[in-house]
């Protein structure tokens, strides 16, 4: 069974959610037996998590903090509780508040459990602490494979 990480941008534009959305299809779809570990926050992460459960997987939540669905879009938290409801597994971190050394934290606790790491990265540096280029570093410095997924034609506002 692999393992897999997702990290990636939030707030994706419809256009390129639909395209990160068949790109991480793509590359879930060539896992036999995939676990894949989300914290589901909105663009990259629940779309990936939609996909391992699509594809026959499991998925292992990891939740930064208390109130971390709190601070989720409020559109958002339909998409968050149905994958919740979903999951084989959920780690909870000591956290309260939802912050970025909680989302930091849940990153790496992300990739300790991980074979490898996806990111949907448009490889610019991150915009804030535990941002995704932070995480892809702390993956690469943890000796843990990175597939960077940003597809022709994908854009951030």
């Amino acid at each position: 069974m692999t393992k897999l990480a997702i990290t990636g941008h939030r707030g994706l534009p419809d256009d390129t959610e639909r395209l990160v959305d068949t790109a991480l299809r793509e590359e879930i779809a060539g896992t036999p037996e995939v676990v894949g570990v989300s914290c589901l926050a909105d663009g990259a992460d629940s779309l990936f998590a939609r996909a391992v459960l699509d594809h026959g997987g499991e998925l292992v939540v990891i939740v930064p903090a208390a109130r971390y669905r709190e601070g989720l879009p409020t559109e958002h938290h339909p998409i968050y509780d149905a994958l919740m409801a979903r999951a084989s597994d959920v780690v909870r971190l000591d956290h309260v508040e939802s912050t970025s050394r909680s989302h930091m934290d849940a990153s790496l606790e992300m990739i300790e459990r991980a074979d490898r790491l996806i990111a949907v990265w448009d490889g610019e540096p991150a915009r804030g602490y535990g941002g995704t280029a932070d995480i892809v570093e702390a993956a690469r410095d943890r000796g843990i494979p990175t597939t960077v997924i940003w597809p022709e034609g994908a854009r951030r506002d």
